[in-house]
């Protein structure tokens, strides 16, 4: 009797000892293979990333994968340590490996349905915050009107005055690039929202991170944008060519509420 439990005993703990080389075995499996085939180290897209995204603000998107060397593309990239400076020329998606001519010299991006800068004009691109960018709601084709704001010396009589004027009318905006999108934040639909043409009132998405927007201006203009980015403060309206003109105005404290 006593050596029948001692033989059902020693069958069992084979059994458990057998169970668990066979998962020990099947873990491996995978790991073998790939080991077997030259796994190199790459950089993989994990959550998308839009084009014209800097090199510099990608690397929460990308992660180090091994795969089989015969799996890994010629000009993929272990680490982004020798691209600096550069942008994503197309949007990438997540699985595919980053290689290097998916990123460029900002110089060289293509953006689709580029915008055509009228003869006579020139590009200058600054940066805003979306509430600044009417909500982030503008795109590429678009006509704006640009704030511009400072603190004192504007007015010769009143160089202690803070000041706002319109200073640009119906500016032609070529190209709108946006940070890489992440979770968005939902806020509760309102049960009754206002009526605006110009945007669905269903969509509660909020605008992520700073935009970098690209303008066709005039030399005097482009010289106006980049002091008021440099020293003063820049604000952009949706101003459609047809939008009503009464003239130059300068405002000030005094005249705010007239």
């Amino acid at each position: 009797m006593k050596s029948r439990l001692l033989a059902g005993a020693a069958a069992v703990v084979l059994a458990l000892v057998g169970a668990m080389l066979v998962v020990s075995y099947a873990q491996g499996a995978d790991l073998r293979a790939v080991q077997s085939l030259d796994p190199v180290d790459v950089l993989v897209v994990k959550t998308a990333i839009p084009a014209g995204t800097p090199v510099e603000s990608m690397s929460g998107s990308l992660a180090t994968e091994k795969l089989p060397g015969t799996a890994v593309a010629s000009t993929a990239l272990k680490s982004l340590d020798k691209s600096e400076g550069k942008v994503a020329a197309v949007a990438l998606v997540p699985g595919e490996q980053l290689v290097a001519e998916r990123l460029v010299a900002p110089a060289e991006l293509k953006v689709d349905g580029a915008i055509t800068v009228p003869a006579g004009l020139q590009e200058v691109t600054f940066q805003l915050q979306p509430d600044r960018v009417v909500g982030g709601r503008l795109t590429a084709g678009d006509h704006v009107g640009v704030f511009v704001s400072l603190e004192k010396g504007a007015l010769a009589d009143k160089l202690d005055a803070e000041t706002t004027k319109l200073t640009v009318r119906k500016v032609l905006l070529t190209a709108v690039q946006r940070a890489p999108e992440t979770t968005p934040t939902i806020q509760p639909t309102p049960s009754a929202s206002p009526d605006v043409s110009s945007a669905d009132p269903r969509d509660t998405t909020l605008p992520v991170g700073s935009l970098m927007l690209t303008v066709a201006v005039s030399d005097v203009d482009a010289a106006k944008i980049v002091f008021a980015a440099e020293f003063g403060k820049i604000w952009l309206s949706k101003e459609p060519l047809n939008a009503k003109d009464s003239g130059p105005r300068i405002i000030t404290r005094d005249g705010v509420y007239k």
